[in-house]
């Protein structure tokens, strides 16, 4: 009986100690300034362009869609004409603002569309970034 309290007592003690010494690592990684970026990340950007390219057409094609369409801008301004119509006037009122939102959606993609054809053209200018640092 005497052995196995004994034990016990030195188990919680091995796991206190682990505890308290995980904390304090924890708590010196925290406090440690982060490394500042040696660059502006042009080289990385380069080459996820066409990918950020397609990304961002996949969406606009899919907002800009007919009715038909699930997350079109069309299929929800159709669910707040029905709710409308149906008199529905809270599910109109939570539609209209998704609705705005989306729109809001459209119009900053067009913007990042129409930024990354920019940081197209200057990659192709500037050998992909692999100059920039």
């Amino acid at each position: 009986m005497y052995a196995r309290r004994r034990t016990r007592m030195l188990l919680t003690g091995f796991a206190v100690t682990a505890v308290l010494a995980g904390t304090t690592g924890a708590a010196e990684a925290a406090t440690s300034p982060a490394h500042a970026p040696k660059g502006d990340g042009a080289h990385a950007l380069c080459k996820r362009v066409p990918k950020l390219d397609r990304r961002i057409e996949k969406a606009l094609k899919r907002l800009d869609a007919g009715a038909g369409t699930r997350g079109s801008v069309a299929r929800l301004q159709k669910r707040v004409d029905n709710a409308k119509k149906a008199g529905h006037t809270a599910i109109a009122t939570y539609l209209q603002d998704r609705l705005n939102q989306r729109t809001s959606l459209r119009n900053s993609l067009e913007q990042r569309q129409k930024d990354l054809a920019s940081v197209q053209t200057w990659c192709k200018a500037h050998d992909n970034g692999k100059k920039a640092g």
